[in-house]
């Protein structure tokens, strides 16, 4: 632990020149050695290898044998189109995820930083990656921070670290020795680190660690030890070709038994049976899902998110729990003056360009021009904040107060120190010296004698400062960061040591990284959708329990601990606990990860979002990890599973809306194809229990299977309804897809079909030819799947609640479905290699009534619950008056 050391011995153990620095012949040798200083990036997958794992899917492997299967009992037709069915799923989803790559890689800096080192003693200037550890590196404000290193000397310095360490404020550092060996990271005052940013001062740093060895370099050696894990929805699409396939299994050997034992030959049976399986699978279903998917992918990026992981849509539709990251995410990154406190009396911002009193004026001037500070814009137009964050809020304070700095020339000034807390700068007007200072309250106020009150100047009682002194207290418990103003005139330049004595305080100014406007609105939209919002920050625990109760995200009776109480928690009591935190405060980046994990473990679907080196290894864990697009590490991107462009909490939110929506219309599609799938398989199995011929041949299974079934299913996939997916809860993670009642629709559904398909195949045989009856079952079974799509539609209401009419694409898509089905049967040529017939046109109203009986049933039967449901209300009514 370098911090533990003195800076001469460390510069001994590195073989190291304080003053020289190492020779060029040195720095190159250990480049070589220890190699570059950079992060060890993740191997770009090439479009080859992201489609190959497209394959990975239980489904897709069940239709790969199923294909397979085909080839080897001479069904060639069936087998190739299986193949281009989940060939073209493969490329569609692969080309999605290559494009979000192309896309991150366009969002990274292409420029690269250089550090001021000493070399052969002389500075010169090192490209980042050339700093070796040993390396002396000179660093002032504005600069970035090269490597990790022990403080040499400095002046004045701050440095932001929010990028690792998630603490919003400039950190003031010093080159002092550390005694106590047990320091968070963030209070390492004698420590820089990868990724600062020097905003005030300059040092002098030894380069104690370099490229993977630095703390960011840990942190992205986290990040490979952490398992992606699988999606709600890859998880309930392997489920579901499980059981399918099991279910299959099942119902094939069935029907070879009984078809054995009917008398019908055994190599008969076994085709049959196989073709049934084939058949029986859902073959459109993962084309359906990606076409979907893809369709949410393109809507979010048209809203400024960029999902580099297909599934990622989804799963954010399944979020119940996304832990964000405080600065940056949830709030702005950047400090701003609230409340100003002058002459016995608060001010809110609002009053801020309205208060024309002489106190507040005089107060705006010294925040002013006691800074260093500045606001520029570049030629495009593009805010350019310069210096450090606390002293730009008091720049902005100025420019919403109408007050704009003088050409005036600074005299002499008496820089920030660490040690007197406080900042002085002298000016000269008309003869006469005026005196500005700031800094901290409780060092201030004992260097003042005299107080402004209104227009006049009083002298500073005792009792005055402890009135003062308990409105600093009052708004530090608030979290807010209190500075202090003074001034003084004089008609002689007083001496260094009494510059800042005998000085009139005029006020108080409180500041704090506010929250983003839109988050609030966000936040209780999740509440509302039933999804928990927590708050991980690196911030003092005071901070961050104020901002957390001004988003709403820490309500009554709900838990705030910091990174060392949650040291001292086992898994099992985090993971009792868990559910009552909502806000972690001075984290490391294990423990972002411990809590993910902990949600994780609880059943949670947890969506993780931030921008920091130390937010990486949580977002790869997560379920999905949203990245900020703008002020976002490259660690970060590479790590996550989407990108937000616009740095927007409430983009999550649409993203969850989104996602909401794709997960609530694949099941439309699952339910439509599964229960249709049901249907075939129940025609076939009764057929074959009753001892009938085969109803269907191959051909027909397959044709209604990837054509006429697959339209409908994707316009079902992009239904715009009128329910609000954001008042309902989301599903839980190991809620199984087959829940019980979508369990007994579906089978009720399916038999209904099945059922009205060999009723009208019955009535062909029976009256007319296997051929008539094969074909009344091939238009029956095609035109009650396609009515049956408006059941599907309105699972609870009618159909007739939500208009029918509404969804364009699902009409068209029907209709066209129909066209096919129908033309199998008009057209000679297809006619014939259908093995169909043609039909009369009372022969057609046949087909017409009993295709409509799936329909019309459902209706009733939600008709009926829905009467049953009212009737219970009023029962409970009358009971409860009664």
């Amino acid at each position: 632990m370098f911090f533990n050391i003195k800076v001469d011995e460390i510069i001994r153990m590195l073989h190291s020149d304080e003053k020289n620095g190492l020779t060029g012949e040195e720095a190159k040798k250990r480049l070589e050695m220890y190699g570059e200083n950079v992060l060890a990036e993740e191997k770009r997958h090439t479009f080859f290898e992201i489609f190959l794992t497209q394959f990975q899917d239980f489904l897709i492997l069940v239709l790969l044998v199923a294909s397979a299967v085909s080839f080897f009992i001479g069904q060639a037709s069936d087998a190739i189109m299986i193949l281009f069915v989940v060939t073209l799923n493969a490329l569609i989803a692969s080309f999605q995820e290559y494009r979000a790559d192309n896309e991150l890689e366009a969002l990274k800096e292409l420029s690269v930083n250089e550090a001021k080192v000493y070399r052969d003693g002389r500075i010169i200037k090192v490209p980042f990656p050339e700093i070796v550890v040993g390396d002396i590196v000179f660093a002032e404000s504005g600069d970035l921070i090269a490597a990790d290193g022990r403080i040499i000397e400095c002046s004045n310095l701050q440095v932001d670290e929010s990028s690792l360490t998630g603490e919003s404020v400039s950190v003031d550092k010093d080159s002092a020795l550390i005694e106590d060996k047990d320091v968070p990271l963030a209070d390492r005052k004698n420590m820089v680190y990868s990724s600062g940013i020097v905003t005030y001062g300059k040092c002098t740093y030894i380069v104690t660690a370099s490229g993977m060895d630095s703390e960011i370099g840990k942190v992205a050696k986290m990040l490979s030890t952490e398992e992606e894990t699988l999606t709600p929805l890859a998880e309930k699409t392997n489920e579901i070709g499980k059981v399918l396939s099991i279910g299959c299994l099942v119902i094939c050997a069935l029907i070879f038994v009984l078809g054995f034992m009917h008398g019908n030959k055994a190599l008969d049976m076994f085709m049959t049976s196989i073709s049934l399986a084939v058949a029986a699978i859902p073959e459109g279903l993962p084309t359906v899902i990606t076409i979907v998917l893809s369709i949410g992918i393109t809507r979010l990026s048209k809203k400024g998110a960029i999902v580099r992981k297909m599934h990622a849509v989804e799963t954010l539709g399944s979020a119940n729990v996304i832990c964000s990251d405080k600065t940056g995410t949830l709030t702005m990154n950047k400090m701003s003056v609230e409340k100003v406190y002058i002459t016995n009396r608060l001010i809110n911002k609002d009053e801020f360009p309205t208060n024309k009193s002489i106190a507040y004026k005089m107060l705006v001037n010294i925040a002013y021009d006691c800074n260093d500070s500045n606001i520029n814009y570049d030629e495009n137009g593009k805010e350019v904040r310069i210096g450090d964050t606390t002293e730009v809020a008091l720049i902005e304070l100025a420019k919403r107060s109408g007050i704009t700095r003088d050409k005036k020339e600074r005299f002499t000034e008496l820089p920030f120190d660490s040690s007197r807390k406080m900042m002085s700068s002298v000016y000269k007007e008309e003869g006469k010296y005026i005196i500005y200072t700031k800094g901290a309250s409780d060092v201030l106020l004992e260097k003042c004698s005299h107080y402004v009150c209104e227009s006049k100047i009083k002298k500073l009682s005792e009792m005055d400062k402890i009135g003062f002194y308990n409105q600093v207290n009052e708004l530090s418990s608030k979290a807010y960061r209190v500075l202090a103003y003074a001034y003084k005139v004089v008609d002689n330049m007083p001496g260094e040591d009494e510059i800042e004595n005998d000085l009139i305080f005029v006020g108080l100014t409180a500041m704090i990284d506010p929250p983003r406007e839109e988050v609030l609105d966000s936040i209780n939209e999740c509440k509302k959708a039933g999804i928990k919002t927590v708050m991980i920050t690196g911030d003092h625990k005071l901070t961050a329990e104020a901002i957390a109760k001004d988003l709403g995200i820490l309500s009554e009776g709900e838990e705030c601990i910091t990174g060392l109480e949650l040291e001292k928690l086992t898994d099992e009591e985090l993971s009792d606990r868990i559910g009552n935190i909502s806000v972690y405060a001075r984290v490391s980046p294990k423990d972002k990860v411990r809590i993910v994990k902990a949600f994780q473990n609880t059943n949670n679907v947890v969506a993780m979002s931030g921008d920091g080196v130390n937010d990486a290894p949580a977002l790869k864990r997560a379920d999905i990890g949203c990245a900020m697009g703008i002020t976002g590490t490259d660690v970060a991107k590479n790590a996550s599973d989407m990108i937000l462009c616009d740095d927007n909490f409430s983009t999550i939110v649409m993203a969850v809306k989104e996602g909401r929506k794709v997960f609530r219309n694949i099941k439309k599609a699952m339910h439509f194809l599964i229960s249709c799938n049901i249907g075939e398989i129940m025609t076939l199995f009764l057929a074959t229990l009753l001892n009938f011929p085969m109803p269907l041949l191959p051909i027909h299974l397959l044709w209604v299977n990837l054509v006429t079934d697959s339209l409908p299913a994707l316009a079902l996939g992009v239904d715009e309804n009128n329910i609000d997916v954001m008042t309902q809860k989301p599903a839980k993670k190991s809620e199984n897809i087959f829940t019980f009642g979508f369990s007994v629709r579906v089978l009720f559904e399916g038999l209904l079909i099945g059922a009205v398909t060999l009723v009208g195949f019955w009535y062909g045989c029976t009256y007319y030819s296997l051929s008539e009856g094969r074909t009344f079952a091939f238009l029956i079974l095609c035109l009650s799947q396609l009515f049956h799509t408006f059941n599907v539609r309105a699972m609870k209401e009618s159909i007739f609640d939500d208009s029918p009419l509404k969804n364009k694409t699902l009409i068209i898509a029907n209709i066209v479905s129909a066209m096919l089905a129908i033309f199998v049967v008009l057209i000679p040529v297809l006619r014939n290699i259908f093995v169909l017939t043609p039909l009369g046109t009372s022969k057609w109203d046949f087909v017409l009534t009993l295709s409509l009986v799936p329909l019309v049933s459902s209706e009733i039967v939600k008709l009926a619950k829905g009467l049953f449901i009212k009737d219970n209300s009023l029962l409970t009514q009358v009971k409860k008056s009664a």
